[in-house]
């Protein structure tokens, strides 16, 4: 969007020429990126996929704008508030300019996984139409779907004499979510429990701001585009969740009162997501406003879910069917059998790499998971020197860490990290990549081993002090370069205080207390 288009999507929810369009979508550079390119109106961009670097687009620029990013976050979100998923998105990853202009497109990007599950708007219209499908029930996912959505679903299809299309999203979405693979498999099992020739399943390639009531409008365009006649709308529709204060973002009824604002302009029926109850006494799903007072209902909500799919407890065959489970037990092991990172931090010398060293021991004789020790700043110490190097190598480096930390805590791997990671934005990068990437491993303990940096200066066999403080070695947390102090560590160490055993033992018990031994 150029400018004119994004400022009016923001405040008023339009394109500049009127049209209705809740969310912006924008191109975000840097300074850098503009002089490097040297961006100015009238230039031609190809527009490339980072994954093989194959030209999808080009886009024509019309202008260099700088966004207001807060206004950007209360307009869009709500708030300005960090514990939205997309303010902080906003704030510690957006650059800090945008680029507008029309987009010509080259060719789509390639998908090797789902292939057939993935159309355009206009092959699923297509679809449709060969089908004779004349009503189409969407419904939007980003979780895995149950007895619940099944019963949901074919009710509201049966109301209106209409199909249904399950139209997940596989991009970007909430952190913590389960990952897209999963999900799929377990929309394809239960497309085996709709009434035959009732249901398709086509995948979205979105990625969802989690913007409640405007999400919800931008989700019925959408859906109008690939064919959909009704949309179903949820409580608390693409809401993050609850804010820093401790309550929902969005009211429970917002993103419905918003699409039914805009119903004519919109050309699409909203069916409200009516919230379904399980009666054990006929063994069926309700309509919890129609089930009777007095009578028994069950329901599992989603965080009971993760517990028993986390500890092994049971799952009852009324909450979900025996294939969707088998499929998240797959991918979500139990505590004891999932991958986690330790990542300890301190000044050189503060005893950390003997701790390290002592855990993966322990661990080792417990048995029971494969265990890597990760020291100094990047994966091989004799490659990644923790001095003598900038800002920028260290910052490079800690992210190359990070990745590997989260691969192998994904494979189900106890690693152990040690880096000094003196900024809290390089350990903040690094937990944010094992938390979001590594799916059931993303069990991250960060521990500050806090030993004075006297101690450490003066039981520095390796004289990495005496030598930065005579100028002959540069970026040594703690004498040019600051250390800045971790503000909400796990476990806080000190080996002037503590022995090393003494912290190990503080460590194991802090995995056991979290289930993981």
């Amino acid at each position: 969007m150029n400018e004119a288009d994004y400022t009016n999507v923001v405040s008023s929810l339009r394109l500049a020429d009127g049209v209705l369009f809740p969310i912006p979508v924008t191109l975000d550079v840097s300074r850098q990126d503009i002089d490097r390119l040297s961006i100015k109106p009238g230039l031609r961009i190809a527009l490339r996929d980072p994954r093989d670097d194959e030209a999808l687009a080009i886009i024509t620029v019309d202008d260099i704008y700088k966004p207001d990013f807060v206004k950007e976050a209360v307009e869009v979100f709500g708030a300005n508030d960090p514990a939205h998923p997309s303010v902080a998105y906003l704030h510690k990853r957006v650059k800090d300019f945008y680029v507008g202009g029309k987009v010509q497109a080259i060719q789509p990007p390639t998908h090797f996984d789902y292939v057939a599950l993935r159309y355009t708007p206009a092959e699923l219209r297509a679809h449709f139409k060969k089908l004779s499908w004349r009503k189409v029930v969407g419904f939007q996912t980003r979780n895995p779907m149950h007895r619940a959505h099944r019963e949901l679903t074919v009710r509201a299809a049966r109301l209106r004499q209409a199909n249904v299309l399950i139209h997940p999203v596989v991009g970007l979405t909430k952190p913590g979510d389960v990952d897209h693979y999963t999900r799929v498999r377990v929309y394809e099992a239960i497309m085996a429990k709709y009434p035959n020739g009732m249901g398709h399943l086509a995948l979205l390639p979105l990625a969802m701001r989690m913007a409640g009531p405007r999400e919800a409008v931008w989700h019925a365009i959408i859906r109008k585009n690939y064919g959909v006649t009704h949309f179903i709308v949820g409580r608390d529709h693409a809401g993050p969740g609850k804010n820093s204060q401790g309550k929902d973002f969005y009211g429970p009824y917002d993103a419905q009162d918003l699409v039914a604002k805009y119903h004519d302009e919109l050309e699409i029926e909203m069916v409200p997501f009516q919230q379904m109850t399980y009666l054990p006494s006929t063994d069926e799903y309700q309509p919890a406003d129609e089930v009777p007072a007095g009578v028994q209902t069950l329901d599992i909500s989603g965080t009971e879910l993760r517990r028993r799919l986390k500890t092994g407890a049971p799952i009852p065959d009324w909450f979900s069917y025996d294939a969707v489970v088998k499929t998240l037990r797959e991918s979500y092991p139990p505590r004891l059998k999932q991958g986690f990172v330790l990542f300890l931090t301190g000044l050189h010398n503060s005893g950390k790499d003997t701790i390290a060293k002592a855990l993966q021991v322990i661990l080792n004789e417990q048995g029971g998971r494969s265990v890597s020790l990760l020291l100094g700043e990047g994966i091989r110490p004799d490659l990644d020197p923790s001095f003598g190097i900038t800002a920028d190598e260290r910052s490079k480096n800690l992210q190359h860490l990070g990745f590997v930390a989260a691969e192998l805590a994904r494979a189900g791997a106890a690693v152990i990290a040690a880096p000094i990671a003196p900024s809290k934005a390089s350990r903040d990068a690094i937990k944010d990549t094992v938390v979001h990437s590594a799916g059931a491993g993303g069990n991250f303990f960060t521990i500050h081993v806090a030993t004075p940096l006297e101690h450490c200066e003066s039981n520095d066999r390796k004289g990495i002090y005496s030598r930065a403080r005579a100028g002959e070695l540069k970026g040594v947390p703690g004498v040019d370069e600051p250390y800045e102090v971790p503000e909400k560590a796990d476990l806080i160490a000190d080996v002037t205080t503590q022995s090393v055993p003494e912290i190990v033992h503080s460590i194991v018990l802090l995995l056991e207390t979290n289930s993981l031994l």
